[in-house]
């Protein structure tokens, strides 16, 4: 959700029984449930900064990208996730099906080679769930104007035409040859990985199942095209059909049409993402209901990755809503919060394995500044236990 403020990515490492790792090391890889790069383990400090591209796709305001980069690589950070989307909404990059804003892909472009210029690997998010910037709702409607009779939003997941959209989309961005590097998309290791869909929900399938079947679907098409970089697909965690006695966990057991364990047990997804915003999902509740919400959480998505999903999870985003952010995040409650992930920490000691985590305390990058205060414990150095 690109208006949350406080944001943390957490990267999950449980060393237990392997999955293949990338063919070319200098690529982001996988061994077990750890990320590797170059053949050595890899740990994660990132942040979400979804405004990039729009933000270098202007010469006046490109300086704020390159200023975020610099402030990463100053605390040690390396990875940031942002949006290679925008769609026929505002400053758009894809205007209608298959047409592109060359202003907006130069954007891009100067983000890669920036992420590049200042040792920052990237995670490129290709479509929204929501309106913002487009979303589904977009594709749907460009399908629509051509004489497609569409009920739903929930349509981009099964129609013919829509999906043709989306892969023609997922084609052009990879196969996009870098007007500054000189380099396919593709083909370049500062690209860490893609994620499908940015928190995908189907109302109309309420089982996962739906979503499940354009996932494989979608993540085979992005393999056939770059063999080089992870996939993910951007989930928030919810469980599914296929787990019925773990829907209990998922805020006030909403079914969201999501199925974490299974669509990320499918072969062309490499790892797992969860997403936290107890303050919305859990709206009125109080403070320590709601911190006791992110606890299991927490860990009932370490034990599946560990015991059943058996690939890295990455906490992608975690926060509160900016609309509540000056007068609730106060000092009790950042204590709060942090005694939850100190507490997690602690039970890898329990398990005896080789656990260890990565922090993102800054929130976001918002318009070249890193918002939010890093904890002197975790800056730039991952914590062992």
């Amino acid at each position: 959700m690109f208006e949350k403020v406080f944001v943390w990515l957490v990267l999950l490492f449980l060393s237990f029984c392997l999955y293949p790792a990338q063919a070319d090391s200098s690529f982001g890889g996988t061994k077990g449930t750890r990320f590797v790069m170059n053949g050595k383990p890899f740990y994660i400090n990132g942040f979400n900064a979804y405004w990039m591209m729009y933000m270098a796709s202007n010469p006046s305001t490109q300086a704020k990208v390159t200023s975020a980069f610099q402030q990463a690589s100053k605390y040690k950070m390396n990875v940031a996730r942002t949006w290679a989307f925008g769609d026929g909404v505002g400053k758009a990059l894809q205007t209608s099906p298959g047409s592109y804003n060359e202003d907006m892909f130069k954007g891009l472009d100067f983000v890669i080679s920036e992420a590049k210029k200042y040792g920052v690997y990237l995670i490129l998010s290709l479509v929204n769930n929501y309106n913002d910037f487009g979303g589904r709702k977009q594709y749907v409607q460009w399908a629509r104007e051509r004489g497609q009779s569409l009920n739903s939003d929930d349509d981009f997941y099964n129609n013919t035409v829509v999906k043709g959209y989306y892969k023609n989309h997922v084609k052009t961005i990879l196969t996009r040859i870098n007007t500054i590097t000189n380099m396919a998309y593709k083909d370049d290791p500062i690209i860490f990985a893609w994620e499908l869909i940015n928190e995908p929900r189907c109302e109309s399938d309420v089982s996962g199942a739906l979503l499940q079947q354009w996932v494989n679907e979608m993540a085979a098409h992005f393999k056939s095209i770059d063999g080089n970089h992870l996939l993910e697909i951007g989930l928030e965690g919810f469980y599914g059909a296929t787990t019925p006695e773990k829907q209990q966990y998922n805020p006030n057991n909403l079914e969201l049409g999501s199925d974490f364990i299974a669509t990320n047990l499918l072969p062309q997804v490499d790892f797992a993402t969860i997403h936290i915003y107890a303050e919305q999902w859990l709206s009125g509740q109080s403070e320590e209901a709601q911190a006791a919400f992110v606890d299991k959480w927490v860990q009932v998505h370490i034990d599946d990755c560990n015991t059943i999903v058996k690939k890295p999870l990455i906490m992608a985003e975690f926060g509160k809503s900016w609309k509540y952010i000056s007068r609730v995040l106060h000092r009790k409650q950042k204590r709060l919060l942090w005694k939850v992930i100190r507490r997690r920490i602690q039970q890898c000691q329990k398990w005896g394995s080789v656990c260890r985590w990565t922090f993102l305390a800054a929130v976001c990058a918002r318009y070249g500044k890193l918002r939010g205060r890093i904890p002197s414990r975790f800056r730039g150095e991952p914590v062992n236990c």
